[in-house]
């Protein structure tokens, strides 16, 4: 394999991990208080609102249930108005912080719905207001499975990633189709493969250890 071709191998890895990294943090930042709200706002719960509630969660629903490369291809107006451009890194980032939006903020919602109602009538017993409850038990007590949620939406961010290669997004998913299947290159295939595994194993692993240590500071707690 020529060093042009290890270059580009690299130089798409740091592409995708920016297109992940940037999507991955915008998307939580929107999706997590979506998935917040959609936790709280039912009928009785601390920010009763359930007809805005259920049409939020039909707006989630019907983004999460479109396929991504559908996704990308009927978004190519809203990112070329974004970002001037439909090809690269920079166009990718926007389908893929759509699609990070309502992944994440169902992902939130079930790890705030596994907290035991014990803990929330506990703490309006009390008089913390509904404010307090959402971060000093809602949000604490579900670190652990946000911790493991974010990481599944990073992992499922990189083959995103992949796949937006096919309409020109750039990274490693964009080099693997160029030089791997259009150029008969199936070393530089391979070697794609195997760096987006490595960088699923690498992030699924910190995702792991990080919610193991949140889940030990909890019991302590």
């Amino acid at each position: 394999m020529s060093p042009d071709i290890l270059l580009r191998i690299a130089g798409a890895t740091v592409d995708t991990i920016y297109m992940v990294a940037i999507a991955g943090l915008i998307g939580s930042l929107i999706g997590g208080p979506i998935g917040i709200f959609l936790a709280t706002s039912g009928k009785g719960e601390l920010f009763p609102a359930p007809t805005i509630n259920r049409i939020v969660g039909l707006i989630v629903n019907a983004t999460r249930s479109t396929p991504f490369i559908i996704l990308v291809v009927a978004i190519i107006p809203f990112t070329r108005l974004l970002t001037g451009t439909s090809i690269g890194t920079k166009a990718a980032i926007v389908p893929l912080t759509i699609a990070t939006i309502p992944f994440v903020a169902r992902l939130v919602e079930a790890a705030i719905r596994e907290i035991d109602k014990g803990l929330i009538e506990a703490a309006r017993a009390m008089g913390a207001t509904p404010m307090q409850i959402v971060f000093k038990v809602l949000l604490a007590e579900a670190r652990p499975a946000l911790t493991l949620a974010l990481t599944m939406t990073a992992v499922s961010l990189i083959g995103y990633s992949a796949m937006v290669g096919a309409v020109g997004g750039g990274g490693l998913g964009d080099l693997g189709i160029r030089y791997g299947y259009q150029r008969f290159m199936p070393d530089v295939m391979l070697v794609v493969v195997v760096v987006l595994i490595v960088l699923v194993q690498l992030v699924q692993s910190a995702g792991d250890g990080l919610a193991r240590r949140f889940d030990k500071k909890n019991r302590k707690t």
